[in-house]
C-alpha cells in the first residue's frame, strides 16, 4: 500500500478524524510526525506545506493537505484512486 505521512499533534481532533477516515479505506498504517514533540519537524511542514495547521497528510509524494482536503477528495472518489497508486 501506499506509504502515508501525517503531520500532527497528539492533541488535535482532525488529526484523529483523519486517521479514522485513513483507516475506514483499508490504511494499516500511518506514519505519523508529531509537531508538537519535535519543533524542528513543525519548521519541516511549513517549509514542506506552507502551511501551519495540521494534520498535514502527504499520500505517496502528492501532499493532500488537512482533514478537510481529505474529506472532500474522499468524496469525490478521489481518495481510493489515490491510495491505490
Amino acid at each position: 500500500m501506499t506509504r502515508i505521512v501525517m503531520y500532527s499533534t497528539g492533541s488535535c481532533p482532525y488529526c484523529i478524524m483523519a486517521e479514522k477516515l485513513l483507516h475506514s479505506k483499508g490504511v494499516e498504517e500511518i506514519e505519523k510526525i508529531r509537531i508538537d514533540l519535535e519543533p524542528a519537524r513543525h519548521i519541516e511542514m511549513l517549509e514542506k506545506t506552507g502551511r501551519r495547521t495540521v494534520p498535514q497528510i502527504y499520500i505517496g509524494k502528492t501532499h493532500v493537505g488537512g482533514y478537510e482536503d481529505l474529506a472532500i477528495l474522499n468524496r469525490k472518489d478521489g481518495l481510493v484512486k489515490l491510495l491505490a497508486v
